[in-house]
């Protein structure tokens, strides 16, 4: 089996939305997921380890699999997360995730 390709999605905070807020709400997606779409939450390979601001807004980057992207962006518009545009094109390797501004996450 070969190696999994990752895109870099960042979802995105509502305007104005405070730092707590937004994270109150990724952790809900996060534990929805893992209760319910594991095959998708497994596919996370990394989070940022920092917030970042995107157009404005408070935003969090995750390293997915391609496999898992479309699922996964479902999920999250499903609970009114927005995202920023994905690169398709712009694959990464595990190893490209796991610089110190990544945090990877155990499955």
């Amino acid at each position: 089996m070969s190696e999994p390709e990752y895109v870099c999605l960042t979802l995105l905070a509502e305007e104005q939305e405070s730092r707590e807020a937004f994270q109150s709400r990724l952790t809900h997606l996060w534990t929805h997921l893992l209760r319910q779409r594991p095959d998708v939450y497994e596919q996370v390979y990394a989070e940022a380890v920092d917030f970042t601001h995107y157009q404005g807004r408070l935003a969090r980057q995750y390293m997915v699999a391609l496999d898992a992207l479309d699922a996964l962006l479902e999920e999250a518009t499903r609970q009114g997360l927005a995202h920023a545009p994905v690169d398709r094109d712009d694959l990464y390797s595990r190893y490209e995730a796991s610089g110190p501004e990544w945090y990877q996450i155990e499955h």
